[in-house]
Parts: structure tokens; C-alpha cells; sequence
């Protein structure tokens, strides 16, 4: 598997640990070049693994940090490395060497800012590909089990630099919580461990919600506040959302969204992933402005096949693809009047980023077919008998392939 290593007594802990027990490992080290001796440290980090037969990949960071939290940039930072690194070896899990002191923290830091179900996990065990195999094991545990074997290890002076809202609870509310109540940080621990229990069942009961990256948004306003929240979450890193990459304020927009927004409206998320509110469902794409289908229109004549749910015109029409534009009209009924496309597509319940991609089959320059939505019958043939077969394919298909 993958190790974040960044050569402190954690993740050096864990990577002996993980080669102790015989797991394969692959090392990433991100540099986020925030101190002089950042080089060197990385520097050493590849040499530790050199020494271990472990594979080595690494980054520096090139583009400046975004404005705001340092501590959150870089973090932000580092995992766009670890994605690159889980992409860049084909690797679907990765280890992460957060030990229960950092679980207690990050519960203390989530409680004094106030906080639902999700964070009184304080960190979860797994998070899409991320896993924490250490999260039961203290900090003095690791140091002692470092000193046993021998192995040396990295010490970053940012870990206490107070600066830093994690290390004044580090080095200064934890120590004086638990001198005030003994025994403290175990007890933390466990509240922790149960709000994991506890939120597993809302994960899974927002999974349930999601069917084909869409969720019913009836089936979402109907769902309790902690499951419709990580459903939208699901949603977005179905769709490529990097994790850890939505704030409080994001998830709010996308509850307003789907809860009270307009059909057709979208809302722009970080890593270039875009909401859709689809009638009634919620729809997630990669493209603030999503492309078409990847498929085609095909036509051949057919002598009357049983396919009732093909489409069949006559033959000698004039037959050509195009695309919508302003002003088109067809009729959808026998003797029915000519309705604007426009009025067509959201009768259909067509999302409106889909509208201008579809593919249109014009007959003798009107337009005749909206595949899966409507067909002009002024222009076709009763079931079984000779006309033109439509097919809506996949774009690259070849033609002998075609049923």
C-alpha cells in the first residue's frame, strides 16, 4: 500500500510496522517547502527508504499556498500530492499515521468550535481511500516502539510553534484538562471511537440515498439532517471531490440547493465539481459546463423489424444530425400542433446542461427526432413495416457491430 511518510516518529512507526508484518510498501513524501531544511529533510526521508527497499516517490511544492489557515492550505496541499501519488500508482488505499493523541485533538478542537455527529469522530477511521491504522495507538506507544528497534526520526519545530491552534491544545489544553481530570484523554478516546460507531450507520444509510451519482431530492429532504449532509458529501466525491475539500459553507449551499433551488441551477464546488439541481433529482459532474453523451445517430433501411421501441420514418426523406438552436418546433401527436422544442425538453424533465448536447435528427430540414424524448409522427411508419431504422449509439462503435 501507499504510506504517507513525512519521516516524523509516526509514520516511521507505522512503515516499520507495515514491513514487520510483511505489507509491500510505497512511501510518499510531499515537501511543502515552508521551512529552510525542508530539502534535506526529504533528502533523508529517500535515504531511509533506500535503506529499507522501499519504493520512494516525492513532490515539491511549486504553487504558492491559498490565502487563509496555513495549517489548512498545507494540508490542503498534501493531499492533492496524495491523490496525484494514489493515481500515479494505480493504488486504491493509502496509510495514514494519525495516532490517537491527534484523534483527542482534533474531538477537542472540533468541540470548541462547535460540532455535529461527523466530528465527534475525530478523525474517522477511513475516508475514501485514506485509512488510519493507528488511531488506538498513543504517542508514547510509537516512541517507545521506536526506541526498542533503533530507529531514528525526523522532528518538525512546527509541532511547537503555537502559532498553531493544534499545538496550544497539544502542549497546553490537553495537558490541563487532564491534570484537572485524570484519565481524561482516555475517556475522549472512546467518545471518539463511539462517534465513529455511531456515524458508520449515517454513512450508510446515506449511501443508500445515492443511485447512479443522482439522489431522489424527495428522498433527501425526507432524510434526517446528519444523513442528508453526507449524502451530498458521497455525491461529491463520487464525482472526483478531492477529500478533505468541503467546508460548512459549501455543504450549506448545497442543501439550499437541493432543497429550495431552481431547476437547472448549478453550484460550483472546489476541485472543479459542479451540483445540478435536475428537477427532481441532484446531479454531480466534474465541467462546470459538462459535455454531451459520447454517442451518435445512425439510420438504415429496414424491411419491418419487431424492435417496438425503435424509431422508424419513412423512406425518402432527407436525413441529417444537428444540434438545438433558437426557434425549433415539431409536432409529438398525430394532428397535434407544433410545439417549441424548448417547451419539449422540460415537459421531458431534460437537465438543462444536457439541452444544447443532444444529437437531433432533422427530416427534409424539419426537425423529426429527439432521441428518448419525442419523434414528429408526421414522418413515421407503423411497427413491421419498410422504412429507416434510428440508432442512438456510442460514438466509435462500428457499424457491423450495430444490432
Amino acid at each position: 500500500m501507499l504510506l504517507g511518510l513525512s519521516g516524523g516518529p509516526d509514520s516511521m512507526a507505522l512503515l516499520i510496522a507495515l514491513l514487520e508484518i510483511g505489507v509491500e510498501v510505497t512511501a510518499a513524501h510531499f515537501d511543502h517547502d515552508l521551512r529552510p531544511e525542508s530539502a534535506h529533510d526529504a533528502s533523508w526521508v529517500r535515504s531511509q527508504c533506500e535503506k529499507l527497499g522501499v519504493n520512494f516517490i516525492t513532490a515539491r511544492r511549486t504553487e504558492p499556498l491559498r490565502p487563509g489557515s496555513l495549517e489548512s492550505a498545507a494540508r490542503e496541499a498534501r493531499y492533492g500530492f496524495f491523490t496525484e501519488a494514489l493515481a500515479q500508482e494505480d493504488s486504491d488505499v493509502m496509510a495514514l499515521a494519525h495516532t490517537a493523541d491527534d484523534r483527542v485533538e482534533s474531538l477537542v478542537l472540533n468541540l470548541r468550535r462547535g460540532t455535529g455527529l461527523a466530528g465527534l469522530r475525530g478523525m474517522p477511521e477511513r475516508r475514501g481511500p485514506y485509512v488510519r491504522p493507528m488511531l488506538a495507538v498513543w504517542r508514547s506507544q510509537v516512541v517507545d516502539y521506536l526506541e526498542v528497534r533503533g530507529v531514528t526520526y525526523l522532528s518538525d519545530p512546527t509541532n511547537s510553534d503555537q502559532r498553531h491552534a493544534r499545538v496550544r491544545a497539544r502542549l497546553n489544553l490537553i495537558p490541563a484538562l487532564e491534570a484537572a481530570h485524570p484519565g481524561l484523554k482516555e475517556r475522549l478516546l472512546r467518545v471518539s471511537e463511539t462517534g465513529a460507531r455511531r456515524y458508520a450507520e449515517v454513512e450508510g444509510a446515506a449511501a443508500a440515498l445515492i443511485r447512479d451519482r443522482a439522489i431522489e431530492r424527495a428522498q433527501l429532504a425526507a432524510a434526517p439532517s446528519p444523513i442528508r449532509v453526507e449524502a451530498l458529501k458521497q455525491l461529491y466525491v463520487l464525482a472526483g471531490g478531492p477529500l478533505p475539500g468541503l467546508s460548512r459553507q459549501h455543504l450549506a449551499a448545497m442543501e439550499r440547493l437541493a432543497l429550495a433551488g431552481r431547476p437547472g441551477q448549478r453550484l460550483s464546488l472546489p476541485g472543479r465539481v459542479a451540483l445540478w439541481h435536475s428537477y427532481d433529482k441532484l446531479e454531480t459532474s466534474m465541467d462546470a459546463a459538462p459535455a454531451g453523451p459520447s454517442t451518435e445517430l445512425r439510420f438504415q433501411p429496414c424491411e419491418g423489424c419487431s424492435n417496438l421501441a425503435a424509431v422508424h420514418l419513412r423512406k425518402g426523406l432527407h436525413l441529417a444530425v444537428g444540434s438545438r438552436r433558437p426557434g425549433l418546433r415539431m409536432r409529438t401527436g398525430p394532428g397535434g400542433h407544433r410545439r417549441k422544442l424548448q417547451d419539449i425538453l422540460v415537459d421531458a424533465h431534460v437537465p438543462r446542461r444536457l439541452r444544447d448536447s443532444l444529437p437531433l435528427l432533422f427530416a427534409d430540414g424539419e426537425l423529426a427526432w429527439v432521441p428518448g424524448v419525442a419523434v414528429d409522427a408526421r414522418f413515421t411508419v407503423p411497427p413491421h413495416q419498410p422504412g429507416i431504422h434510428l440508432l442512438l449509439v456510442e460514438a466509435g462503435i462500428p457499424s457491423d457491430r450495430i444490432g
